[in-house]
């Protein structure tokens, strides 16, 4: 027998990482341009954020581009003018980055944005499935005290999503400091 045996998780703890990219994995894998995952709150991808005349037929009035200064989405407040406020993230879409320390300044820019009457926010990088949704995801969590499970299941019922390795980590940290929080 081991010295070291590995604990059952606290029953307050997130499931696994293993646990949550199944459910990731479940349901349908292809997505939309562009969906709406909450009230007023839509995750899609770069082809759309570049589309100024659909964002205006979706009423989008911000924009969080989690891809700001990347191939593709170099989005910025001159490029949408002055009837959409513009908020940008410069993540990569790699496990190492540390997308952590933009969790609550993003679901604060969200909730201002929703707190504001007759707005819209478009949540968007490349392809729309790991850096916009782990941010949303965040809002949720943070501001609607959502289980990091419970999220990503709200917005499943809606878009695909897949947010990478390293972001599901900080996202399983961040459940876990909110949960010992409240």
């Amino acid at each position: 027998m081991n010295d070291v045996q590995e604990k059952d998780p606290v029953p307050s703890d997130p499931p696994p990482l293993k646990d949550l990219e199944k459910v990731l994995y479940g349901g349908k894998r292809f997505g939309n341009r562009v969906d709406e995952v909450w009230p007023n709150l839509f995750i899609g991808d770069m082809s759309v954020a570049n589309d100024r005349y659909s964002l205006w037929k979706l009423g989008i009035t911000h924009v969080l581009n989690a891809a700001h200064g990347r191939m593709y989405c170099q989005g910025s407040r001159d490029f949408y003018g002055s009837s959409v406020d513009y908020h940008g993230v410069p993540a990569d879409d790699s496990p190492s980055f540390d997308l952590y320390g933009y969790f609550f300044p993003s679901a604060d820019y969200i909730q201002e944005a929703l707190d504001t009457s007759g707005a819209k926010v478009f949540v968007h990088c490349a392809v729309g499935v790991s850096r916009s949704a782990s941010l949303v995801l965040a809002y949720l969590m943070i501001h609607h005290h959502y289980s990091l499970l419970d999220a990503i299941k709200r917005i499943k019922e809606r878009r695909w999503i897949f947010p990478n390795k390293g972001f599901l980590k900080q996202l399983r940290a961040l459940d876990i400091k909110l949960r010992r929080t409240s």
